[in-house]
């Protein structure tokens, strides 16, 4: 998988940060779907490449639920984690046991469950 994020890293759009993301998203029945982080002069318009992978998925017709893994690389040194927004939507897509692995380009990595990264969140059973 590292060798996949290195190349998909390419693919960033990310001319204001220079902080180039890839992601992957991995389906229950082994289909992947690939995401980078695509920016805009109106940062709020900009979208993380961990949602643009869930996104994809979904566009695909895949449903809460089917999600197993999401691998995440940042261009640089550190293992860089999801953003919250990215966790929110993490939380509502994967079952809480479900893992996501942070890496970086030497392949460093580390893995959290949803639970871990989410530990309070935020669902459809509070909007009750």
């Amino acid at each position: 998988m590292k060798e996949r994020l290195v190349k998909l890293l390419e693919n960033s759009y990310s001319p204001y940060s220079h902080f180039r993301v890839a992601a992957i998203v991995v389906m229950k029945d082994g289909s992947s779907f690939p995401g980078v982080n695509v920016e805009n002069a109106s940062y709020g318009a900009s979208i993380c490449a961990e949602r643009s992978a869930m996104l994809a998925a979904i566009t695909a017709g895949y449903k809460p639920k089917d999600f197993d893994k999401l691998y995440v690389m940042c261009d640089n040194d550190k293992i860089g984690m999801p953003c919250f927004a990215c966790r929110m939507v993490i939380s509502e897509l994967f079952e809480t046991d479900r893992e996501v692995i942070c890496m970086n380009p030497k392949g460093e990595e580390e893995r959290h469950t949803v639970s871990e990264l989410c530990p309070y969140p935020f669902g459809a059973e509070d909007l009750q």
